[in-house]
Order: structure tokens, then C-alpha cells, then sequence
């Protein structure tokens, strides 16, 4: 992997170890950098190709001192087939309609983005999220963000993802959705539809943060296969003795 800019001129900083949300008993650390209007793009592809995230201007990635169970993951668009369960979800959502809309706060997707915290993840942080905070998440970034909103036929608001556009493919940010649709599997759907997008405009990969095999929040990741994992030979497949 080439960078456009030598990545040791960064300054990086360490935060101190806070208990991890994903594995109970561990304590989590992070590295990271800032994003800046001028370089934030190439920045941000060059980083999340090489293992960070990114939240608001900041782009980071675990510097845990006793565990490396967070592994970086993207799928590989070209060569995925859908399951026979995906299909059903991809046949389920046949209805829905995608609109691409700039990465900018509005009051519907900020209150579903409310009823989805509090009822899928109550406990994560984010149940009591001001407007504000909202509106830093979605429109505080330096990459090339974009909104991806999903509606039934008669233009309700049933999923949303925030997503950064990548050079080799999207990044799926953070995604929310209606939480009383259930059998519609939205958080699938929403995965299974950027994999479509990167096909489409001939992108190689879908990338999805973190899989964590021993964690139930961050291990479903491995359903979406082939998928890649970063190892620290780089990025490799990921094997059934992975599971």
C-alpha cells in the first residue's frame, strides 16, 4: 500500500484505558489522529486501509495493551453471493427506495436514529444524544461523507446509514433503522446494498470497522463472506478456523 503523504508526520496520541464496551473484563485504549479539511479524504482512505475508523474528525484504531481481538474487516464486493437467508432479505426489501443525500442533520433521521439507540442498544451511550451531538456526527468530518436513506413506498423513513465514499468503496460508518421492522432485517439490508453500490460503481470493497469473533455485537460481521481481515501481514480472507 502506497500513502500520498508520509503517514510519520501525523501526530498520533493514545487515549487512557477505559473499560472495553465489546468484552467484559477489558480495558480498551486507542490511537489517533485528526482529520483536516485539505488532506482529510486521502487521509481518511489511506488510514482506513490501514486498519482506523473514523468518528466525527478523528480517525482511530485499538492500542490495547493486553488484547487485539478488534480486527479490522471489509468484504470483498466482486466476489460475493448473497446466501440463501440474504437473498430472502434483499427479496423482503425489494420495495424500498435508496436516496444518496449529503452528510447534513435533519430532524427525521435524528429522530429515528433516537428510537433505534433506545430500543436496540440502551446501555451503548448514545440513548440520551443531544441534537447537537447528532448533528457533529453526521456533519463534523473532513471525508467524503454522504447519508444513504432508505424508504418504503410511501416515503417513510426506514433505514439510514452514514457512510464515508472511499477510493476502493464505501465505509459503513454507523447505520440506524426502524426498530419495529424486524422481519425486514434492515441492518442486513443495509449491508447487503452497499455491497450492490460497490459492484455497481466498480469498487472492490465494502468496509465495516471492527469484527470481534468473541463478541455477539460485532461478530455477525462474519456472515458477509469472502471477507477480508488485517492482519499484520496485511489484509488476508478470513477462514472457517478463524470463526
Amino acid at each position: 500500500m502506497t500513502h500520498p503523504f508520509p503517514l510519520k508526520q501525523l501526530r498520533f496520541f493514545l487515549t487512557a484505558p477505559a473499560p472495553c464496551p465489546y468484552l467484559p473484563g477489558k480495558m480498551e485504549r486507542k490511537l489517533f489522529t485528526h482529520l483536516h479539511v485539505l488532506d482529510g479524504p486521502e487521509l481518511n482512505d489511506s488510514l482506513t486501509q490501514a486498519g482506523f475508523r473514523r468518528s466525527q474528525n478523528i480517525v482511530y484504531r485499538p492500542a490495547c495493551e493486553d488484547c487485539s481481538a478488534c480486527i479490522s474487516a471489509r468484504i470483498v464486493a466482486s466476489r460475493f453471493r448473497p446466501s440463501r437467508s440474504q437473498r430472502r432479505v434483499l427479496n423482503r426489501n425489494a420495495d424500498l427506495s435508496l436516496g444518496i443525500e449529503a452528510a447534513l442533520a435533519s430532524d427525521e433521521h435524528y429522530a429515528l436514529l433516537l428510537r433505534y439507540v433506545r430500543s436496540r442498544h440502551p446501555e451503548g451511550g448514545m440513548e440520551d444524544m443531544s441534537y447537537a451531538d447528532y448533528l457533529s456526527m453526521v456533519e463534523d468530518t473532513a471525508a467524503r461523507s454522504r447519508v444513504c436513506e432508505y424508504r418504503d413506498p410511501d416515503g417513510k423513513l426506514l433505514a439510514a446509514a452514514l457512510v464515508d465514499q472511499l477510493a476502493d468503496g464505501p465505509s459503513l460508518v454507523y447505520s440506524f433503522y426502524e426498530p419495529g421492522e424486524d422481519r425486514r432485517s434492515l441492518g442486513s439490508y443495509v449491508i447487503l446494498d452497499h455491497v450492490r453500490q460497490a459492484v455497481q460503481n466498480g469498487q472492490p470493497y465494502v468496509y465495516l470497522g471492527f469484527w470481534i469473533r468473541d463478541s455477539r455485537k460485532m461478530r455477525y460481521k462474519a456472515q458477509y463472506r469472502p471477507l477480508e481481515i488485517l492482519r499484520t501481514g496485511g489484509w488476508q480472507e478470513l477462514k472457517d478456523e478463524d470463526l
